[in-house]
């Protein structure tokens, strides 16, 4: 494969880490991508660890309120924006611009269509974001994570691939290299806490209040706080003697996967398909902010399918995460190994190759 694709993918973890995965594998295969990210801090972060992918910075455009007073410095970024990708994708000789969602794909999108470009984009949710929903008129294909997305796409050409994974998301890890990398117990059963790329206060306010029930269930906690409130977790896990690894921002996730037994998660699509492919229990907190409430459709399949619990962030509390808690813990208990089972099946291998393949059929 030869072809030399534009991936529109900044903004968040779940737009960037896809767009990542899908630019292993066209280098895999022998084409040539070059990413196009975001200046926010997470972006930087995530990217740092991908010295071998080409990319470039575009500054953040998320679209405000139609009458607000932002809008003109929307548009004229916006603006700005669509004439540096038509210049970019013209230097670049690019034979398909990829979107993977969020604003920052908007103007490449539509510059690849100016200059008739073959584009697509990839929603991973279960109902598609704004963005994606304006950029579909500028797609030649649509590319979905989820079968319940098709249905919001009625006019275009859909193919369901699946949310591609990094290909350290896709190997085999030993547990015990997993222990000794975060320095924890053996014989301990692994709770694992994430909040998505920015963290989450309500999620990790909870497991503070939590973490005497949690000792006593003999459990251990990997805790990724988010950089914002690591400092205040950091101090209330002082006074409780658990044995525990917390860090605001994991660039090993793929080890904390291997070694952890369950995990309290949002549900963003990007954490969905890590957790489905390493066959863990969760509990699903959908982020209650959500734009259309997209996390708690993505948890509904999921919870629908038996692989988590779908709890909403104003139903917990440590009397309810205990509860649930035990059940996942509790060794004469058969959900856990039901739940694990249906994660698995939840989880597509190969998504990635999918889209390289979509974009290799139809950029000829």
């Amino acid at each position: 494969m030869s072809a030399r694709v534009v991936i529109a993918c900044g903004g968040t973890g779940g737009h960037l880490f896809p767009g990542i995965a899908v630019a292993e594998c066209l280098l895999d295969a022998g084409g040539d991508p070059l990413l196009i990210i975001s200046e926010k801090e997470i972006d930087a972060i995530a990217i740092r660890n991908h010295k071998h992918l080409e990319y470039v910075s575009l500054p953040s455009i998320g679209m405000p309120k139609i009458y607000s007073p932002k809008m003109i410095s929307f548009v004229f970024r916006y603006i700005k924006s669509y004439f540096f990708c038509k210049k970019l994708i013209k230097d670049f000789g690019a034979d398909a611009v990829l979107g993977m969602g969020g604003f920052t794909s908007l103007p490449a999108l539509m510059a690849g269509q100016k200059m008739r470009v073959r584009t697509f984009i990839h929603e991973s949710n279960a109902y598609p974001g704004k963005a994606n929903r304006v950029a579909s008129r500028w797609a030649d294909i649509v590319l979905l994570g989820l079968e319940s997305c098709r249905q919001h796409f009625p006019t275009k050409n859909v193919e369901v691939v699946g949310t591609p994974l990094r290909g350290v998301m896709r190997e085999s890890y030993d547990r015990n290299q997993a222990i000794e990398h975060f320095n924890l117990s053996g014989d301990k059963k692994t709770l694992l806490v994430i909040g998505g790329s920015q963290g989450a206060y309500g999620i990790n306010s909870v497991i503070i209040e939590s973490l005497i029930n949690l000792k006593d269930l003999g459990v251990q906690v990997i805790h990724i706080t988010g950089p914002a409130d690591y400092d205040r977790v950091c101090s209330l896990y002082e006074g409780v003697k658990i044995k525990s690894y917390i860090v605001p921002f994991c660039d090993h996730m793929q080890l904390a996967y291997a070694v952890c037994d369950v995990a309290i998660a949002r549900s963003g699509a990007s954490s969905l398909a890590e957790l489905s492919t390493f066959g863990i229990p969760s509990i699903l907190v959908p982020y209650p902010y959500a734009t259309d409430d997209h996390q708690t459709l993505n948890a509904l399949v999921y919870s629908e399918s038996g692989a988590a619990f779908l709890k909403q962030e104003r139903e917990m509390n440590q009397s309810e995460l205990t509860n649930v808690l035990c059940q996942l813990f509790d060794s004469g208990h058969e959900i856990h190994g039901k739940m694990s089972s249906a994660m698995r099946k939840m989880a597509v291998i190969d998504a990635a190759e999918k889209i390289c393949e979509q974009i290799q059929l139809n950029s000829k």
